[in-house]
Formats: structure tokens, sequence, C-alpha cells
């Protein structure tokens, strides 16, 4: 059944307390929440998605921010809770439209000025650097970063303290007791808070499907010490590149075994010096460069690659296809999945898989070794923060809606007063006797299209996705005065038809055109629009007749 229509609200109530997720909340990724009081908004992240074979041509997706442009005087500061690209991605792409200060940890900071630089934005942005523990107001705002273990260094739940009591936005979080990189979560620090009174919690929900612990990353680092030494030939770890403590993992591991460590992927140096420069990776030796690692016996390397989810420009699949330009795998060489598949992600996977496996490559992923853990919790994790919070309301987000729903009925058992699986647009409040969902504000997504935001739903990428699958027909007709053809129609089938293979059947499209031209009354041809009209009705049909396709098709008028 269909969500309900709900209203904008006709006006905040400046006495009360407003939650508004604009992306996250109902999916994976993209993550934008909004808090209002006061008369002012502060927003907490900005993240991106990426596209996939449903939006051709569109790597990066962000979301709409137009309801917060339109109250950018009253938006106080943007607070980022980690370096993650659907937690801080879309900033360099945003920012401009919203113009606010930016709050981050050191590490999340730094990463975040690499990106600005690419986009020409270093200087511009306002960056404002937080530490963890450190209590700061922003606006209405009293503020607190609390450290939690996560996948990279540094992320933070959010501690938002106003007139109506402390609500508790998590980061993506988990409660590892051995996480490499950071502490273990400070659970008296959280039972304290949860004394002092919670009324709400913000709360991750892309692992509760998993019902105990999520596992620890002192485990993975055991585990790839011991698998590395099975192994005699070339060994390549395809990873997230954020993973600090995993890539710290890989090189201990690699010292172990006698072997040296290459990186091989842009992204993958980029969070090496962001790691550098912040103090981390204290434990690794230098990174060699993939070219480096090349000079190496096969014995001696171990390469971390970029192109863990398939990635079509990532490391992992230009090695797959034997074009890059320094790393080859081959028989008696083993590839180690060290993540997860993000879902939609399992057709690309595959593909690269098996591009390794035709070349000899052993494949190794979390169903043969212990080579992943979660950066997120699992039920029993959540459990746990919800028993030491006591919360009163806790709002599910960051999954899509199963993710939601699951995460719900879990705060429930808890015996949670009250429970709202919100989705992107709606508002709620949260204050008074009565918390619950009172509007809804236009949400929706645009596409990273080269220097220019595009609607995800416009006709640019419309286009695209019809072309993609009923390809794509261009007719030029030179026509004189009167409407007659003075030469022989031109028609290419992009995706269709093959000019040598198919000339009969293009033979036969010329025809079609010909006698939709003739069919035109005289007195109509005229009419450019009128001739574009009849000859497009006509191809479409004849394509749809003829291969079952709707083929985007234009029609080009010359008048001689």
């Amino acid at each position: 059944m269909a969500e309900p229509v709900l209203p904008i609200p006709p006006r905040f109530d400046a006495d009360a307390l407003y939650f508004v997720p604009l992306g996250g909340a109902g999916e994976i990724g993209m993550n934008l929440s909004l808090y209002g009081t006061k008369g002012r908004w502060l927003m907490v992240d900005l993240g991106i998605t990426f596209g996939n074979e449903s939006t051709p041509g569109v790597e990066v997706i962000v979301p709409d921010t137009s309801f917060i442009e339109e109250r950018r005087d009253d938006l106080v500061g943007l607070v980022l809770t980690h370096a993650h690209e659907d937690h801080l991605g879309a900033v360099p792409y945003l920012w401009p439209f919203l113009e606010c200060p930016v709050y981050a940890t050191p590490f999340a900071a730094e990463f975040l000025r690499h990106k600005l630089r690419e986009e020409g934005l270093n200087g511009d942005v306002e960056l404002v650097e937080v530490a963890q523990g450190e209590r700061f107001q922003v606006g209405p705002f009293d503020l607190e970063l609390v450290p939690t273990p996560h996948s990279i260094p540094e992320a933070s739940h959010l501690i938002v303290r106003t007139d109506h009591g402390v609500t508790f936005h998590t980061a993506d979080w988990k409660h590892d007791p051995e996480p490499l990189v950071g502490n273990p979560v400070d659970e008296e620090r959280l039972r304290r808070l949860g004394d002092e009174g919670v009324h709400a919690v913000v709360g991750d929900s892309t692992n509760i499907f998993n019902k105990d612990h999520t596992g620890s990353e002192g485990e993975v680092r055991r585990s790839l010490i011991e698998l590395f030494g099975r192994y005699h030939g070339r060994i390549a770890v395809a990873c997230f590149a954020s993973n600090i403590a995993r890539l710290e993992s890989i090189a201990v591991a690699a010292r172990a075994n006698g072997r040296e460590v290459a990186l091989v992927g842009r992204s993958l140096w980029r969070m090496h010096d962001t790691a550098r420069a912040c103090g981390y990776l204290t434990e690794a030796p230098r990174f060699l460069t993939d070219e480096e690692g090349a000079y190496l016996p096969r014995d001696k390397v171990v390469y971390v690659c970029t192109g863990s989810q398939g990635e079509p420009r990532a490391a992992l699949r230009r090695i797959a296809y034997d074009s890059h330009p320094h790393v080859t795998l081959g028989s008696g060489d083993v590839v180690i999945f060290s993540s997860r598949i993000i879902p939609g992600n399992e057709r690309p996977v595959l593909d690269v898989q098996n591009r390794l496996a035709s070349l000899g490559v052993s494949i190794v992923t979390s169903r043969d070794a212990l080579v992943h853990v979660s950066g997120h919790p699992g039920a029993q994790d959540v459990r746990n923060l919800y028993t030491w919070l006591k919360p009163r309301i806790v709002m599910p987000v960051h999954g899509e809606r199963l993710h939601l729903d699951e995460h719900a009925a879990e705060a429930r058992a808890l015996g949670i007063e009250t429970v709202l699986s919100t989705l992107n647009g709606q508002v709620v409040r949260l204050d008074g006797s009565d918390p619950g969902v009172v509007g809804a504000v236009p949400v929706g997504r645009f596409a990273v299209d080269g220097e220019r935001l595009i609607p995800l739903d416009s006709e640019v990428v419309r286009d695209r996705r019809r072309m993609a699958v009923g390809g794509a027909v261009v007719v030029s007709l030179a026509v004189d005065e009167r409407g007659r053809l003075a030469a022989e129609p031109r028609l290419a089938a992009r995706g269709l038809l093959d000019p040598k293979e198919d000339a009969e059947d293009l033979e036969d499209m010329i025809e079609v055109v010909r006698g939709a031209v003739a069919s035109v009354r005289p007195a109509d041809r005229g009419r450019d629009e009128v001739l574009e009209e009849a000859v497009r009705v006509a191809v479409r049909r004849a394509f749809r007749q003829s291969q079952s396709r709707r083929p985007v098709t234009d029609v080009h008028v010359l008048r001689v």
C-alpha cells in the first residue's frame, strides 16, 4: 500500500523540535538529516549514493536539498559523523547552495579537504575541526561527538541537546571489543547518558538482520595472518579504501609472512595520505606503489586493490581484464575479497570474479574464511545500546524499508514507548506528549552530470535509460518548400541495426519513412512539426513490430 501523502506543515512552531530526513531513511546511502528548533536548522551528514544499471551514465547521485536551501539563512551548520562517502560525499557538490559552517573530527575534515580541492572549493568552506568528546554550540543546539568503533577512524555518534531533551543520533557504528583503530565502545559513558535521560534515538539499521553481535576487526587480523601463509603466489586483497584498520591488518599480515604491500588505486592512496596526516597507520610500514610492487618476487608481494564492488574503472577490474599497466595475476595467485557486496552490486562483482578465475586466479570470500566483518551493529548490539540509553523514542534510519521495519520490531520488543519508522521527507515532531509525523517536505535525487546537477527523473536521464534498452534512431529529411522529399532520407539506428549486416532492414525503414512523409496531407507538409511527428510515430511503430523495441527517435527536417 502506498504511503499517505502528507501536507507540508504551513509553519514550523519555533517552540517545537523537528526531525526531517532528506536522505538515508528508506534507503542505504545518501544520508542527510535535519533538526529544527527555535526557527533554526541543523544538518547532520550530507552523503551520496551511486548510480547503477538503471541510471546509465550516472556515477554519483546526491539528495535534493531544495527544502533547506529555501531556509539556508536559518541553517546554522552541518555536522559530519564520519568520513564515508554516503555521509559526506555530497558536500563538494551541494555546499555552494547551502554556504554553512561544516563541523567534523580531524580525520573527516582532512579527508573532506582532499575532496574540496578536487572541486575547486579549497578555502571556501568554513571547516571547523571538533575533537571527539568536546561539547560545542551551534545555534540553539548543544552538541557532542561521542566516539564509536566503525570501519573508518573517528566515527562519532552525535548528541543533540535542546530545550526538549537529548536526541542521540548514531553514526554508522558497532560494538567492537578489539577495533584496532580507536577505542572500544565506552559503555559506562553511554549508561551515564541514559541515566541523564535520552528523549530519542535516530539509529543505524543496516545490519539489523544479523541477530547476533557484529564480529571484531581483531579477529580478521589474526585470520589474515594465517590465510596469507597458505599461498606462495601473488596475493591481492580487495577492500574498502576507507577501512584503515583493515589496511593496517593487511600490512601486519604481510609482514608476518615476509611480504611487502603495494597499494593499487587512487582512492586507497587518498585514504592512506589522510590517515598518515592524522596519526594513523602507525603499525604499518611504507606502502609501495603498484609499479614498485611489480618488481617483487611473486611470493613477496601483497597488492591492496580498489574495486571490491566490481566498479568499472577500479583497479581490480582492470587487473581482471588484463589491462592494468603494472599488475598482472595468473595461475597460482589469489584474490581475497575482504569486503561485503553492497546490495545491487552482485552482478559486477561476479563478473570480475569470473574474469579472474578465467586467468587461473583463486578467489577467497567471506564464505571461505574470516576475511571481513561488518562495520554496522547486529541486532544484539542494538539491543544493548537501547538498554543502556533507555530512550523514550526510537527512529530507525540508514536502511531500506525492510531494515527499518525489522529495527522497529526489535525496539518494540524492548518496550520502547514510541517507535517511528520514518521515511525520507517526513516531518517528525519530537516534542510534546504525542510525537509523530506531522507532514512532509519535497525530496528527490540529483545526478552529478559533469559540472551540473540534473534531476534523476529528468528527461535527460529518462532518455538515457530508454536508449540503453530500446536504442536510438535519428532520421534526417531534406524537403522542398512544398514538403516533398528533395533527397533520399537518412536513417541511423544505433543499437538496433548494423549498417553492414542489416542493410536490407535499413532500406525497409527508409521506405517506412517515405511512406510516412507521403501520408501527410499536402496542406500540412509545410509544417515541420507535422512531418517530424508522422515519421517518428511510423518509425517507432515499425521497430515495435519488428524488434519489440521502442527506440528514442529524433527526426530532423531541412528545407531546401
